[in-house]
């Protein structure tokens, strides 16, 4: 019994031609035109000058500085909006819960405080900004900084430790209610 719609498949081999047999190395692929959008965003990225992708991160990350600095999370109402929505439906601190009100510490100096609401955030912040300075560098300037080169072992017990800041954060015994926030 043949497959349905088997008649619309071609299959050829490296030169195009079939094999006795009438099978092949494998299908023939017909390239796809793109869509009118990816054309479009194609386009816009062959235009834009090298500086356009890290200035646009740059201006990202600028606007939850912002938000972080006119906010003042340490002052405002616990139920303030906007909330995180794993503390709202369940009371557990997420695995962010902190981090805004560590870099609004970390912004004004108070490293012991920024580490005392997210340690492990306050721990990434300098990898993370020199990661973001070599690449930007890189893609705007032409830089060639130093590479950090960080394995996926390490990269695996980061987030192995952040599961586990994660889940002892939530325990109700002490001292592990030393970690809430």
């Amino acid at each position: 019994m043949a497959a349905p719609h088997a008649e619309n498949v071609a299959f050829a081999g490296p030169a195009g031609e079939v094999p006795p047999g009438g099978w092949a190395q494998g299908p023939v692929h017909q390239p796809i035109e793109p869509d009118r959008f990816t054309r479009f965003v194609l386009r816009l990225h062959e235009r834009a000058p090298r500086w356009a992708v890290p200035l646009a991160a740059l201006g990202c990350v600028g606007t939850g500085v912002a938000y972080a600095l006119i906010s003042d999370p340490t002052h405002s109402d616990p139920d303030a909006r906007p909330t995180c929505l794993l503390k709202l439906t369940t009371g557990l601190d997420c695995p962010g819960c902190g981090g805004t009100r560590a870099l609004w510490y970390v912004l004004h100096g108070d490293l012991p405080a920024a580490a005392r609401h997210h340690f492990l955030f306050v721990f990434s912040l300098p990898f993370l900004a020199y990661l973001f300075v070599s690449w930007a560098g890189n893609q705007a300037f032409g830089w060639r900084l130093p590479e950090l080169r960080i394995s996926s072992k390490v990269i695996g017990g980061f987030l192995a430790a952040w599961l586990a800041f994660s889940v002892l954060r939530n325990l109700p015994w002490a001292p592990f209610t030393s970690l809430y926030v």
